[in-house]
């Protein structure tokens, strides 16, 4: 059967989509030799993945969670330990690829209306908003997004646009990753290793976000539905589900956590059970960082931890404060106040007269405007 006969040129034209059935076609659209799209892809290695770090078009890096957890699986196999994540950045020809397929193919299909996180036009605030005072909030967790998207999964997302097999497979391929066997793992935990030797969505590909919320679009409309069905509300943002209601919806958390876990199951993915909140009127409910009891707000703790860094590089200049070596330090602290302005337009504003007395006197590069 020929793979490249078997697309949709019509459902890819609906979207504006790039047409193409042969690698030659594809390698043509990136501005490649066909030759360098098979080596970007591992062609030449039996299980299309790099032989070691060297050859690989990734850069590794192990990151530690900020709390550990444990993967749910069968009673009798040994829990996955997932106190590490790995980042996997691509080098400067693959990026240079995954950005074109980004921007010229995955930003034309819309993500479900649930989806908040890497969407334009959609932030942690708007994914807030929908459970601004509710009477109980429930923050769930999925575990390993990113590792837990396939191959196989991508390759049936570029299909659904009308890609033919032969185009998917190698848009697939451009857009997942699998480490070499010989990859060093934290503690040199094998179990853990397994998530990641698997073809996956990379963590650190600037086409992950995009295909991870196309991934979960099933997950998304499926858990509208039922929060709407029980008088609720449901948003995600990346991994991070959010369900809430009223004083009624209350009474019917013992179907709706159930029936979501379900459901989250079905749809191939899992729950971090060891991140499940349930947080009732009365005590702090946060949403993505926001606070959401009666308006959407700043937590008072982050208000006062962006004072202090603006008042010490008042007092003390801007290079006591930027520990984290931002480029553009200042550009850095203009967007953290703009965020505070969609929240608490007052407080934004004490801390934008403080930010107007930093002198940046040999700091490049010099105050901004609002």
């Amino acid at each position: 059967m020929d793979l490249s006969l078997d697309g949709d040129d019509s459902l890819l034209a609906s979207y504006h989509l790039p047409v193409f059935h042969t690698p030659q076609r594809l390698a043509d659209w990136l501005g490649i030799r066909v030759g360098e799209l098979a080596w970007l892809v591992h062609r030449s290695t039996s299980d299309r993945r790099p032989a070691d770090e060297q050859r690989s078009h990734y850069v590794y890096r192990w990151v530690k969670k900020r709390s550990a957890s444990l993967e749910a699986g069968s009673p009798n196999s040994r829990p996955v330990q997932t106190q590490w994540r790995l980042i996997e950045a691509p080098k400067q020809t693959l990026k240079a690829a995954q950005r074109k397929i980004l921007s010229e193919i995955l930003e034309k299909i819309p993500a479900h209306h649930a989806a908040h996180g890497f969407v334009r036009g959609r932030s942690i605030v708007s994914n807030a908003r929908p459970h601004v005072g509710q009477a109980v909030v429930i923050k769930l967790d999925l575990q390993n997004f990113y590792a837990n998207v396939t191959y196989s999964r991508v390759v049936a997302i570029f299909r659904s646009m009308g890609y033919c097999r032969e185009a998917a497979i190698w848009l697939g391929r451009l857009t997942t990753s699998a480490v070499p066997w010989s990859l060093a793992v934290p503690d040199g935990d094998e179990a853990m290793k397994s998530l990641y030797v698997r073809r996956h969505l990379p963590q650190g590909a600037p086409t992950s976000p995009a295909l991870a919320n196309l991934s979960a679009f099933g997950l998304d409309v499926r858990l509208s539905g039922l929060l709407k069905k029980f008088g609720g509300n449901y948003t995600r943002y990346a991994d991070d589900l959010t369900l809430s209601g009223s004083d009624d919806f209350r009474f019917s958390l013992r179907c709706v956590i159930p029936l979501t876990e379900q459901i989250v199951r079905s749809e191939r993915f899992r729950l971090n059970h060891r991140k499940r909140k349930v947080v009732r009127r009365g005590h702090r409910q946060l949403v993505t960082g926001v606070v959401v009891n009666a308006k959407p707000n700043i937590r008072r703790d982050e208000f006062d931890r962006l004072k202090a860094i603006l008042y010490n590089c008042v007092k003390l200049g801007p290079s006591s404060q930027n520990r984290d070596a931002h480029a553009d330090f200042s550009a850095h602290l203009r967007g953290r106040i703009a965020f505070v302005r969609q929240l608490n337009p007052a407080r934004a504003e004490k801390l934008w007269r403080l930010f107007e007395n930093i002198r940046w006197d040999g700091f490049p590069p010099t105050q901004g405007s609002r």
